[in-house]
């Protein structure tokens, strides 16, 4: 169950960049670039972006589970379930929250999905993959891969933003700072 709503807080933290206009995250912004350039909306091609960074896992020997497959489906519905409720807004100082808040949401969805330890997301496991392979700080890693999937997304034609910037800049924090949160809250 916490898998579940780890995820599908993840998946509403994304719609909530894409709902203000200002730039989506980096993996929406790839996203999006697939559906400009194919038939698919921006769940399915969430969907196939997690298909295929799967695929990256095979030299880093991580091994997917329940959580990797529930993460593939549960976070493109979510995505599309939160461009469905999330009122749209044209006020500056909304869209900024709703920005900062996306980013808060993925971070504390990432963190709940990880640690329920029934196998990370795609995009999670290469981030911790190559943490684990390499010895850089996980927030380091998982800037360097938001900047690699915003720069192809872009060159598809995905919308970029400060949205994006702010995203790229402070997912890698979010996430350690869940996960700091919550090793505190389960080590009691």
């Amino acid at each position: 169950m916490i898998l579940i709503f780890g995820l599908t807080i993840f998946g509403i933290g994304e719609a909530f960049l894409v709902i203000t206009s200002l730039g989506n995250s980096p993996w929406v912004v790839l996203s999006q670039g697939i559906s400009l350039n194919s038939n698919l909306n921006i769940g399915q091609a969430t969907f196939l972006v997690s298909f295929l960074v799967l695929i990256l896992w095979i030299p880093l020997k991580q091994k997917p589970g329940f959580g990797t497959l529930a993460n593939m489906v549960v976070i493109a519905a979510a995505i599309e379930f939160g461009l469905l409720i999330i009122p749209e807004t044209t006020n500056l100082t909304i869209k900024y929250f709703y920005i900062l808040l996306g980013i808060a949401l993925v971070g504390i969805g990432s963190a709940l999905y990880i640690t329920c330890g029934l196998g990370t997301g795609p995009r999670d496991g290469l981030m911790t993959g190559l943490h684990y392979r390499t010895g850089v700080r996980v927030g380091r890693v998982r800037l360097g891969i938001e900047v690699l999937a915003l720069s192809s997304g872009a060159l598809l034609g995905g919308s970029l933003g400060v949205g994006t910037a702010l995203f790229a800049l402070l997912i890698g924090q979010s996430v350690a700072i869940s996960l700091g949160v919550l090793a505190r809250l389960t080590s009691k």
